[in-house]
């Protein structure tokens, strides 16, 4: 009796566990070999695509089949169902294999005639089609959603698929972490092995390096996201904001160096030459003095030394140029108490609306389910009037849920903390340390270019539009210091 081997496939795990299809196919075959006199000695089964080489019992069948030297005989459903590839049509046919395509009836072997060789090519070229036109479709549908600002594809650390929407919601324990990483990061007194150590200790989760530097550089948490190369602005809630962000930019690209380094200088890794934007180290003399000087990569420099007495004094006058005027300060702060006020109660004016809304949604729900049990509405009918129903009311509530941010926010509290550092920073500066002046330095600016004389700095945000507003002395009640409270989005539901 002639020894066959059967093999079966499906695309997706959820199709196995549905159950139809695999067993299916390994009924089909077996009666097929008892018919036919075959004795099945081994089952090959795959739970994958069939358009690329590479499936794990596909590769373990071409195994069998290489030590067996008689008897290589495949049994399949259909072509689909063993390749949708010419790799693997050209590797079994070297292996000189007899396959029964056992649903179409046809046996494709070296001696098969050249009508079915012929046909066989054709229901293989017609498989990859297939494959490449579903391929098409599947990559047609994702760039629409992401146009959109949907989210194309399995949600990253932080957030979680929302199966009702189809994009991505923040995950309720993982966000926190995330957002534990970028402040702890932005801190600049960790490095990413600190990090990974400080992220265990508090949340028992372990992160490997290349992990972390992922996350710290991912725009998707400020609520954009690239997907085949195209930065999109999505619809799904930020984790952090702009500002924390650009820190972390700064610290991980070597702008702000942290406590982690081997000597403690203060303000290294802070300045750059004005000369030749080479970078301004510091060294330690005798011990304990330290001086600042320019690496001279490209070159002989004329930049002095520092002393760290020198460099401290002239940092210092950058946090003069955004010194708030003590009654400017109280007029803006009044003026953004103002706005919040007005954002709150416009809030609760909008909730009332949308309650309102969503009660009206679900008392037609309610009435659509009646009239339906009481024949009044055919079934389909019914199910396209829910569907709609249910959508909108999905809609109302979001329109809610976002409300929330405008209620819990602090970011009055932000900006006014903001303000007040610009008000005293000068004076906190000039009472602290070395090290404590740094960690002050390093809120307001990115990086400051030195020469003999002056230092240009170059501001985080907010704190570059308060430079030219003191520069230009134009003050209001409404400044634009891109830190009062946002007002809310308006609804894209009909009125």
């Amino acid at each position: 009796m002639q020894t066959a081997v059967i093999y079966a496939r499906v695309s997706s795990r959820e199709q196995e566990q549905e159950g139809y299809s695999i067993p299916a196919q390994l009924k089909l075959l077996k009666a097929y070999a008892n018919k036919t006199g075959l004795s099945v000695v081994r089952e090959f089964v795959d739970i994958e695509t069939a358009k690329v080489s590479g499936r794990k019992a596909f590769g373990e069948m071409l195994e069998y089949l290489r030590k067996t030297k008689s008897g290589r005989i495949v049994l399949v459903e259909k072509t689909d169902r063993l390749y949708r590839n010419f790799e693997d049509q050209v590797t079994l046919e070297k292996l000189d294999t007899e396959i029964h395509f056992v649903k179409t009836g046809s046996v494709l072997s070296k001696n098969a005639k050249a009508q079915t060789k012929f046909m066989h090519g054709i229901e293989v070229v017609s498989a990859k089609y297939y494959s490449d036109n579903l391929r098409e479709e599947v990559i047609k549908g994702m760039r629409e959603k992401a146009e959109q600002g949907i989210y194309p594809g399995r949600a990253p650390f932080g957030y979680r698929n929302d199966r009702i929407s189809r994009g991505i919601e923040i995950h309720p324990e993982n966000s926190q972490i995330v957002l534990a990483i970028f402040e702890f990061y932005a801190s600049g007194n960790y490095s990413l092995k600190q990090l990974r150590r400080a992220l265990r200790e508090k949340f028992g989760k372990t992160l490997n390096h290349a992990y972390l530097h992922t996350i710290l550089q991912n725009r998707v948490y400020l609520g954009f996201f690239v997907w085949r190369g195209i930065e999109y602005q999505g619809k799904h809630q930020p984790l952090i904001s702009p500002e924390l962000f650009e820190s972390v930019q700064a610290v991980l690209h070597g702008h702000n160096k942290g406590k982690y380094s081997k000597h403690d200088i203060a303000f290294r890794g802070m300045v750059t030459c004005a000369h030749d934007d080479c970078t301004v180290t510091g060294e330690v003399k005798k011990g304990k003095y330290v001086y600042y000087r320019c690496t001279g990569h490209r070159g002989k420099c004329d930049l002095p030394r520092f002393t760290e007495q020198e460099m401290s004094e002239k940092l210092g006058e950058v946090l003069k140029a955004i010194h708030v005027p003590d009654g400017v300060l109280a007029q803006i702060v009044a003026a953004l108490e103002s706005e919040q006020l007005r954002l709150r109660n416009q809030s609760s004016s909008e909730r009332a609306r949308l309650e309102k809304r969503l009660e009206t949604v679900r008392e037609r729900m309610n009435r659509a389910y009646t009239d339906k049990l009481d024949g009044k509405i055919a079934e389909d009918f019914w199910q396209r009037v829910q569907a709609d129903l249910q959508t909108e009311e999905q809609q109302v509530q979001r329109a809610i849920a976002g409300l929330e941010g405008i209620k819990n926010t602090d970011r009055l509290l932000d900006a006014k903390r903001i303000l007040e550092l610009a008000n005293k920073a000068y004076f906190l500066y000039v009472t602290r340390k070395p090290a404590e002046q740094a960690e002050l330095l390093k809120k307001v600016f990115l990086n400051c270019s030195v020469d003999a004389v002056s230092a240009t700095p170059t501001y985080r945000k907010p704190f570059d539009m308060i430079a030219k507003r003191v520069k230009s002395e134009e003050w209001s009640g409404r400044a634009d210091l891109n830190c009062r409270p946002l007002a809310p989005q308006a609804s894209a539901l009909p009125g």
